[in-house]
């Protein structure tokens, strides 16, 4: 069981779990007609380190037009989803997409591991009760970058909890590693 906060700070924090959250697939002009396609991610957790979101925060406040103030301004966000644990076992997390995944076996070791956080790829989560969340998997691999203003914007109506500073710390540690694996050649 994760340790979260529900009190909402100010500004974006590591850690802060959002819902519905657009990601941009892609923007198209065709004879005149612009075409938008965008995916809603139910829930996201913010990955970007927070002395990252807190230097931002600070000197958007602050905001001059010299150059020195705007180097510590962030243009995007790092999240990544968190998918349903029960839809990610059977393979069907992201079906509204089109896309099947290869199944966990419900009562096999790979659920085990899954659980204990010994799949490189994913982060489990288990939220107290207090939180309106299912047993929930955080998918590494589909992380994306959110517009800071965006973000900032739906905090109020979007924001659904904060994980603990100790767990946070704990994703990004997990996030850094899954990014820096070293990818050998089949034989």
């Amino acid at each position: 069981m994760i340790k979260v906060k529900t009190v909402k700070s100010l500004r974006i924090c590591q850690g802060d779990i959002f819902k519905n959250i657009d990601f941009v697939e892609y923007i198209v002009e065709k004879k005149g007609n612009i075409e938008v396609s965008k995916i809603v991610f139910p829930y996201v957790v913010v990955l970007t380190q927070d002395c990252e979101l807190q230097q931002d925060y600070n000197h958007r406040k602050t905001f001059k037009r010299g150059k020195e103030f705007q180097n510590k301004m962030l243009l995007s966000v790092l999240v990544a989803p968190i998918y349903n644990e029960e839809h990610v076992l059977l393979g069907e997390h992201l079906n509204e997409l089109g896309i099947t995944s290869s199944p966990f076996t419900e009562s096999g070791t790979a659920k085990d591991y899954l659980e204990n956080n010994e799949i490189p790829r994913y982060h489990y989560l288990d939220f107290p009760e207090e939180i309106p969340l299912a047993p929930s998997i955080i998918d590494f691999k589909h992380y994306f970058s959110v517009n800071v203003e965006y973000l900032r914007k739906l905090k109020k109506a979007n924001f659904i909890c904060k994980v603990s500073e100790l767990y946070r710390e704990d994703i990004s540690q997990r996030f850094a590693n899954y990014l820096s694996r070293i990818g050998l050649p089949n034989k």
